[in-house]
């Protein structure tokens, strides 16, 4: 239906107009009968009317109807976002016979009404919106979307709870799944936890279920102790290059008896499982539990690999499963669907000097408390003081460290589970050690979830925590090893000077520090705070924007476990629905590249988010003239029509595959405009005519 020269005349297209009112979200600020007003009077125009709620069955009915009575050929609907009901409006005009590409939506409440309060200039704007996708709809051509096949097989980077919650999912809908975790053994942050919130039950005994279930299934392959290198590819068709890390051990020949460890000679090296509290060997396991249960090599400590040396681990095992001269591999496999669970960390304390952390032993932070209060921690399970091992009589928890700040120093949000964790290890001490003094400083006690509230209320009422509503200011070591805390109570409007024998800072988390680098390689979207950023915060909470890239866990926020284990399944049931069709249909409003035009500059590719532009040599026909040149290829499956290339492109070789249809000359006689140039120039057009037609009687204007 596009326009098209027929015997020297241009065909016009019959456009309808829909602005929709969406309740007062758009009519208290635009003048929507203005609106229809203006848009009726545009080229090629037939139709103009409005509506309550467009998107409603009675406003879908009237486009339909205008569609069959008018004989339109390309509509406008001036309404919300296109993210919220493109589709919807798309389907409308596919339903009345017309093609669904002919459709463009005018942004009139996102852009319009809800950013402007003066109605004259929300108007004036809004009609500006809407002759813009008038003479849109004016260089449009029907398009036809195209197909792309479906690899039946899902990815899941991130081995913590979420990653394995998702990847038992989707296995247990018939799917392969790989699990990429790049520590040696899977199990994430909650293996660190010694009880969890608010039912008080054991972590390892909840997770170690579901980690052998997860090693066992048959539809599950888990790659420990490896990272991804490198994606390529679009929905439905992931290609990824898994570096699968050496680690120096034949899991294949090993028995998991732990005798190597015991007998190697390098044991100074910091228990990262443990939070760096006590030591461990070169060859290790990370904890009693873990999958598989195989030890390795840490290189940059063993001696034999510094020296040459010792080997003392490959002479005691006696399964011969000891292999130094174990190398790095690169794994590669194709992939329908990606689920990323990669997890967080607490942020580092080394801006918060004013606690003493890196002063004292005894001023520790919550995860490291974690590792204190569990059998298999550094201290069996002891609470007792790092500094000279004796019992502490009085403890002081600070919340909100680095949470909620208003500074650079820490994170602007809230860590959500800060608050609840605090209460359980509160509640844990005051029931084994009911001598034990516990005080609290807090700034707001938030704790909005199922039996939550309950729980922080049986910390004070039953077990006597003292919660003081107020900060602290400072932790200063004392030369007889306590810890003088200087704080304020805000209920008591007093300062505070208390002793303390151990201070525990609920720090702030943060995603994975890898995350940026995996969001670069999936060209997935993250925020300032580095979270994976949804394709819509409330409609599509576990979809990011690049199609087929789904989120569980905290990477894209912080949450606690049954929120974490919720998402984890939604994440495993989108990425099933993906898996289970054969064919995709692919979006057909995608750039090209015009072959004469292009210079092979790489500009366009620069700027594209979506990683949809290549480039390869061509022989090229230039007006009789065949030369081979560096020419812009665009992958249709991977490019989402943005417009970023086109608009970077100064040459104007990238064009939008909306206008791609129309005839080209045969030999230009003059430079040619680009259809996006035109749109450009029809919009200033119709903003500086309306502006000066609509307020002529302005002396300013008139000046």
């Amino acid at each position: 239906m596009h326009s098209e020269d027929t015997g020297g005349e241009k065909q016009v297209q019959r456009i309808g107009v829909f602005v929709c009112h969406c309740g007062t979200n758009i009519a208290a600020t635009v003048d929507v009968k203005k609106v229809v007003e203006m848009a009726a009077k545009e080229p090629g125009v037939v139709h103009a009317e409005d509506y309550q709620y467009m998107c409603s069955e009675a406003g879908q009915a009237k486009i339909i109807n205008a569609i069959h009575e008018k004989n339109l050929t390309g509509i406008v609907v001036c309404s919300c976002s296109p993210r919220m009901h493109e589709a919807t409006f798309r389907k409308a005009a596919q339903k009345a016979g017309l093609n669904p590409y002919m459709v463009e939506i005018a942004n009139i409440r996102e852009h319009c009404s809800w950013i402007h309060k003066d109605m004259e200039e929300a108007t004036l704007k809004a009609v500006i919106l809407a002759r813009a996708a008038i003479a849109k709809v004016n260089l449009d051509a029907p398009l036809q979307p195209g197909e792309s096949l479906v690899t039946k097989r899902a990815l899941v980077i991130g081995g913590g709870i979420a990653g394995i919650q998702s990847a038992l999912d989707i296995a247990e809908a018939g799917y392969e799944v790989d699990i990429v975790e790049k520590l040696p053994s899977i199990g994430g942050r909650m293996s660190q936890l010694d009880k969890t919130f608010p039912t008080l039950d054991c972590s390892a005994c909840i997770l170690t279920p579901k980690m052998v279930e997860a090693a066992a299934h048959e539809k599950i392959n888990i790659y420990t102790y490896s990272e991804v290198e490198k994606v390529s590819g679009f929905v439905g068709d992931f290609t990824v290059d898994i570096r699968k890390k050496a680690r120096s051990v034949d899991m294949s020949k090993c028995t998991g008896c732990g005798v190597c460890s015991e007998k190697c000679p390098s044991k100074k090296n910091p228990n990262e499982f443990n939070r760096g509290l006590n030591n461990r060997s070169a060859i290790y396991i990370p904890f009693a539990q873990a999958i598989p249960n195989v030890p390795v090599i840490d290189r940059e400590n063993c001696i034999k690999f510094k020296t040459g040396k010792c080997g003392a681990c490959s002479k005691v095992c006696a399964a011969g499963a000891i292999d130094y001269e174990q190398k790095d591999e690169i794994i590669t496999q194709k992939y329908g669907a990606i689920v990323v669970a990669t997890g967080f960390d607490v942020i580092p304390l080394d801006k918060y000097d004013e606690y003493a952390y890196s002063q004292s032993k005894d001023v520790i932070t919550s995860l490291e408390l974690e590792r204190i209060m569990n059998a298999a921690g550094p201290t069996k399970g002891h609470l007792e003081r790092l500094s000279d091992g004796k019992a502490p009589k009085n403890i002081v928890f600070v919340q909100c460290v680095g949470s909620r700040c208003s500074d650079d120093r820490g994170k602007s949000y809230c860590s959500k589970i800060c608050c609840m964790y605090t209460a359980k290890h509160a509640m844990l001490i005051r029931d084994k050690y009911p001598d034990t003094n516990v005080t609290v400083f807090y700034i707001d006690v938030r704790t909005p979830g199922k039996n939550f509230d309950e729980f922080y209320r049986r910390a004070v009422e039953d077990y006597g925590v003292n919660y003081v509503k107020g900060q602290v200011g400072k932790v200063i070591p004392q030369p007889d090893g306590t810890l003088m805390v200087q704080a304020s109570d805000l209920l008591e409007n007093k300062q505070i000077l208390m002793e303390a024998d151990m201070v525990v800072l609920a720090a702030a988390i943060e995603p994975n520090k890898d995350v940026r680098k995996i969001a670069t390689m999936l060209t997935a979207s993250i925020d300032t705070n580095n979270f994976l950023t949804e394709a819509h915060a409330k409609l599509r909470p576990v979809e990011s924007p690049t199609a087929g890239i789904f989120l569980s866990g905290v990477c894209q926020g912080p949450k606690d476990i049954p929120e974490t284990v919720a998402q984890a399944g939604a994440a495993a049931v989108k990425a099933i629905g993906l898996l289970a069709k054969d064919k995709l249909t692919t979006n057909p409003c995608t750039a090209h590249s015009d072959e004469l035009l292009c210079n092979g500059c790489s500009q366009c590719a620069n700027v594209c988010p979506y990683g949809a532009i290549s480039y390869e040599e061509k022989q090229v026909n230039d007006h009789g003239i065949r030369e081979t040149r560096r020419i812009a290829v665009v992958n249709n499956a991977l490019c989402q029509g943005c417009g970023a290339s086109p608009l970077r492109r100064f040459s104007t070789a990238v064009r939008a595959r909306i206008t791609s249809l129309r005839p080209a000359p045969t030999r230009p006689a003059k430079p040619r405009i680009s259809p996006l140039c035109r749109v450009k120039l029809i919009f200033l057009k119709c903003l500086l005519s309306l502006k000066f037609s609509t307020r002529s009687s302005s002396s300013s204007v008139s000046k």
